[in-house]
């Protein structure tokens, strides 16, 4: 069985690692990055730290608008398929990468497999929402992480195909916290204690390319009085260099970090503040108290638990919840028992393919 995976963002390649570990343990994958991210710190760090095979495809998209860079990487990702002609095309996630990967697939009339399938928002407003809801909609394949999501597309009228499989964040964090405890050295080289400070991520386009949120969002860092750990994703620098916005000294702003980096610095934060979906589900595993930045989750079964907070970009929000909340309630084992990416493997090789 051959398997084309797509993947272009930073959350994609963690999340492919251990599916693809996994499925070249019997079959071949041939993989197929987009260049959607494409400087060392948010691509090639990630291969090199998890053990991601080079990709075989390269494709260079790189930035640009939601149309265009969609557009580009449906042509190119086409051309990929009809080369290649897989049993199946393995999208993961909600970016523009996953939308272009499900649908030059479906135009060709071979089967989709979406990692990550079943989340919803409900909010329309975001690019991962849409991207989220065509790509469940023409998949042949549904592996959810968690009930919640089984619902979702149940909802929606999808229920064949579907599979709670589990979180395959959480497989990649289970094989990694610990390399991550013995190679990184993050703490130390930023000169910070654990659970002595807060750590930060801002990256949606919804609070980057608002002005007003990301100053509101901003002020409330400066009004705190605890050290602040600030990776920052690039889109997130260029927001705060057009907003000329003064960042007090207890921010500790940084470029991004490497994946067993980030590892360390969530487990041993005593609060995390993020609008990343990914990162909210990183704190439930390390059991860190998590304010989200968005009036929204797909992630809601982390709010439910007592362990996340939506404070959206709200000043007065975000410094009282920072200083006031504290998680209640035990952490239920909602994302599986850290075998996702073997119930994939065995799933795709369970279902009878079709190669055009």
């Amino acid at each position: 069985m051959k398997v084309l995976s797509v993947v272009g963002a930073r959350p994609q390649f963690i999340k492919a690692a251990p599916v693809s570990r996994e499925l070249r343990k019997e079959h071949e994958e041939v993989l197929v990055h987009t260049g959607q991210h494409y400087d060392y710190f948010m691509s090639a760090v990630f291969f090199d730290e998890l053990g991601i095979p080079e990709p075989d495809y390269n494709l260079g998209v790189g930035s640009a608008s939601h149309g265009r860079q969609t557009g580009e990487m449906l042509i190119r990702i086409e051309e990929v398929l009809l080369k290649e002609r897989p049993d199946w095309v393995l999208v993961y996630g909600d970016t523009n990468s996953t939308l272009a990967g499900a649908l030059a697939a479906a135009k060709l009339h071979i089967p989709v497999a979406h990692v990550e399938a079943g989340l919803r928002s409900f909010n329309r407003e975001m690019p991962e929402e849409i991207n989220r809801v065509l790509t469940d909609h023409v998949s042949d394949l549904l592996f959810c992480p968690t009930e919640t999501a089984v619902r979702n597309l149940a909802r929606e009228g999808i229920t064949e195909g579907v599979h709670n499989v589990g979180d395959v964040m959480y497989d990649v964090v289970l094989h990694n916290i610990g390399i991550a405890e013995q190679r990184s050295h993050i703490l130390e080289r930023l000169g910070i204690e654990p659970k002595a400070y807060l750590l930060a991520t801002v990256h949606r386009p919804q609070n980057t390319d608002r002005a007003e949120n990301l100053r509101s969002i901003l002020s409330a860092f400066n009004a705190l009085d605890e050290l602040i750990v600030f990776p920052a994703h690039p889109r997130t620098s260029e927001a705060i260099e057009r907003l000329g916005y003064p960042l007090r000294s207890h921010i500790k702003f940084i470029e991004p970090v490497s994946y067993l980096d980030m590892l360390v610095l969530e487990k041993h934060a005593r609060l995390i503040l993020t609008d990343s979906g990914g990162v909210q589900k990183e704190a439930y595993f390390f059991g860190v108290p998590c304010l989200t930045l968005r009036e929204e989750t797909e992630w809601v079964e982390t709010v439910e638990a007592g362990w996340n907070v939506l404070v959206g970009a709200d000043e007065e929000r975000i410094v009282e919840a920072v200083r006031e909340f504290q998680p209640i309630g035990k952490r239920a084992a909602i994302f599986g028992d850290g075998r996702a990416s073997e119930r994939i493997a065995e799933l795709l090789s369970c279902r009878r393919t079709h190669t055009p």
